[in-house]
């Protein structure tokens, strides 16, 4: 009955191309899911790649009380820059090329609602050599950059990955605190639930990414006491570890999360059950065919026995949903102008309906689409816009 009412709902809309979903009401319970998950005293941090519309951003902001954001790409946080206010907070998601952050401050948006690019942004360094390019950008600017160190705690992605080498890097911003301030710590740590037990149990994961997190603390505050304070950003964990970070012994006090939100096919997994799909793909049907013709095997066409459409559009990272049992021809292969998929013998399919995938990810498959369409209640709100990607 769901996919009935939208279909429904967008053969009424405006127009019939293909469209990304995001149904608000099963939001709202994955909102609910994780701030039930969240300990009193650790904050949450949207991540801004995952949920690509600032309408989608501010939404969640506003419902779990947050002004925090992780930001992954130089694009997203210029478009960002001129919409946040004086209250958010900015952590970068990744390191990023010194001349991608120079190019950033050199074309900072003219129009902004009080958002400081130098005191709210939080530059991730993964390397000495990083550290020091960061500090030269400060002199070079004439202003201050505050800096968070990205550790190793098991991932091997990069990042300071022995206690020596971090003390290097903490000496380094020690001793240009007038140039660059120090902001904590991220460690991200997806491969927690990820690695095979055979290789290690996921107890003994978290317990050795925990246990190296706490040497960094530990290092910081007894060796670089000039750099400890009660506001530092200590971030870890993510959409698949939320959960193993409620206990108080947990070393982070920041979590980044983003994908559990709307939950696409590659979170379906055990630590993110209570989750409920929020994002689909619909896109209507442009022809129906009774059988199967394939170029070159027309004689053989009464052996192809299963009803066929094709579709606008297609060839996303994404699964056929609804109607159950559809798939895609793999033998007249992918299209991203009509993709040919085969029906069940039960499923009636016309001309003009929709259909229905699950993206694999969100962060690169809701930039395939101009907006985001909004549901309540089975009912197409007005459409959110996505970030600038360019």
């Amino acid at each position: 009955m769901y996919f009935k009412t939208l279909n429904k709902e967008l053969k009424n809309y405006q127009r019939a191309i293909p469209c990304l979903l995001v149904d608000l009401d099963i939001l709202d319970e994955n909102i609910t899911e994780v701030i039930s998950n969240f300990r009193k005293d650790t904050s949450l941090r949207v991540v801004v790649k995952s949920l690509p519309s600032f309408q989608l951003i501010e939404y969640i902001l506003e419902k779990t009380h947050s002004n925090k954001l992780m930001v992954f790409h130089q694009p997203f946080l210029t478009d960002l820059a001129s919409r946040l206010d004086n209250k958010s907070d900015v952590l970068l998601g990744k390191p990023m090329p010194i001349k991608t952050a120079e190019y950033f401050y050199n074309n900072l948006p003219q129009q902004h609602n009080g958002f400081n690019p130098f005191t709210q942004t939080q530059w991730l360094v993964d390397t000495e050599k990083r550290i020091k390019e960061y500090i030269n950008l400060a002199k070079q600017l004439n202003q201050k950059l505050r800096l968070n160190i990205e550790i190793d705690v098991g991932l091997h992605r990069g990042g300071f990955s022995s206690l020596k080498n971090l003390s290097k890097g903490l000496s380094l911003i020690e001793n240009n605190q007038e140039f660059v301030a120090f902001s904590g710590f991220m460690g991200y740590d997806p491969h927690v639930v990820k690695l095979p037990t055979i290789i290690r149990s996921e107890k003994k994961a978290l317990q050795l990414a925990n246990q190296f997190y706490e040497q960094c603390k530990n290092l910081l505050q007894k060796e670089f006491p000039l750099l400890w304070n009660e506001n530092l950003t200590f971030n870890g964990a993510g959409s698949p570890t939320l959960n193993l970070h409620k206990e108080q012994n947990s070393p982070i006090n920041d979590i980044a999360i983003g994908s559990c939100f709307v939950k696409p096919t590659a979170f379906d997994i055990p630590s993110l059950k209570n989750y409920i799909p929020a994002a689909f793909i619909a896109t209507p049907v442009l022809k129906t065919f009774s059988n199967t013709t394939l170029p070159g095997l027309e004689t053989l066409k009464n052996l192809f026995t299963k009803k066929s459409a094709f579709i606008y559009g297609g060839f996303w990272k994404a699964d056929y949903y609804y109607p159950k049992g559809i798939k895609q021809n793999n033998l007249f292969g992918a299209s991203t102008n009509q993709t040919i998929i085969n029906i069940p013998k039960n499923i009636t399919l016309q001309v003009d309906e929709f259909v229905f995938l699950r993206p694999h990810q969100s962060e690169f498959v809701f930039l395939q689409f101009g907006e985001i369409l909004p549901i309540r209640k089975g009912k197409i709100q007005k459409p959110w816009q996505l970030l600038n990607n360019s």
